[in-house]
């Protein structure tokens, strides 16, 4: 990194650093587990033992949401045994256009202690077979944005100049959300997400483009997120919540409201899942403590 590329870095980390302290001054423990909650998906965040919420304009470098179905504040509390810390709405690409702005919380969650980011989502479905309300384990994506979050001077503390995304969705927590469902009787699908900025959705020749390229479902989030998690060395799962049969699957139009309706239908199966998940890192035994250089927690 250049001189420049240095003090840039270096006065990132310091905001993030910032950040991340105002908000273990008011956490009840150190959070291990960060949870992006996506649209229509802040249930999850309601039920949390010893509840503390930060409204994100309380939040220093944290933007109110202008989506709907995005409440916008960060949740810190416990579940499943963990303790965890949950946006409940994110930062998409398409608000503001600003890539580090969407980096910027996982940044910050990964300073506050998080090892492990489960990112959530919903998602139009892009296989024939998926029915609104369906829950997906994303087993992959495919960024098509056209942007990365880490383009720029890298900022070394976090991670290497070219990070690998072999295991881009972490085997280990992939198969704690699959026992989780199992366990719950969860009926959960399978397959890859596709990443686009948005906002607009999908046409159908992009549908039909983006299902012979792989994809099963396909959204406006999410990519950028896993990206910057596993470039921090962070531990990472996703769950799609399938809100709609993509364009042309269907005759029917496309509107925000069916996404929400959507999340609504799958709102116990889908805060069982997380709950089942959050348990089942305990119980096998998958490493929950901060990683390296993460700040000290405040002693209570």
């Amino acid at each position: 990194m250049s001189g420049h590329g240095i003090e840039e870095g270096a006065a990132a980390l310091e905001r993030i650093n910032a950040t991340a302290r105002a908000i273990l001054a008011a956490a009840p423990a150190r959070p291990q587990v960060g949870l992006i909650l996506g649209s229509g998906l802040g249930a999850f965040a309601e039920g949390l033992e010893g509840a503390v919420r930060l409204p994100y304009g309380e939040i220093p470098g944290f933007l109110a949401p202008t989506v709907p179905g995005h409440k916008g504040e960060l949740v810190l509390g416990r579940a499943g045994g963990v303790d965890v810390a949950v946006m409940s709405g994110r930062f998409h690409y398409y608000e503001h256009g600003d890539m580090e702005l969407v980096a910027f919380p996982i940044r910050v969650m990964r300073q506050l202690g998080v090892r492990c980011l489960l990112v959530t989502n919903s998602a139009g479905g892009i296989d024939p077979s998926f029915r609104p309300g369906d829950l997906m384990l994303i087993e992959d994506h495919l960024n098509l944005t056209g942007q990365s979050p880490l383009l720029g001077p890298n900022l070394d503390f976090f991670g290497p100049r070219f990070p690998d995304m072999s295991y881009a969705y972490t085997p280990e927590v992939r198969a704690a959300i699959e026992a989780a469902a199992a366990q719950r009787g969860v009926k959960l699908q399978r397959g890859v997400y596709v990443g686009l900025t948005g906002p607009t959705y999908e046409t159908p020749a992009e549908v039909r483009m983006l299902r012979t390229l792989g994809g099963a479902a396909v959204g406006m989030s999410t990519v950028a997120e896993v990206i910057v998690a596993n470039h921090a060395g962070m531990l990472v799962g996703g769950i799609s919540c399938i809100s709609n049969q993509a364009a042309g699957l269907t005759e029917d139009r496309l509107s925000h409201d069916e996404i929400k309706e959507a999340a609504d239908r799958a709102r116990d199966s889908f805060v069982g899942l997380l709950h089942g998940t959050l348990e089942e890192l305990i119980r096998a035994g998958v490493d929950l403590s901060p990683l390296p250089g993460a700040l000290e927690a405040p002693l209570r």
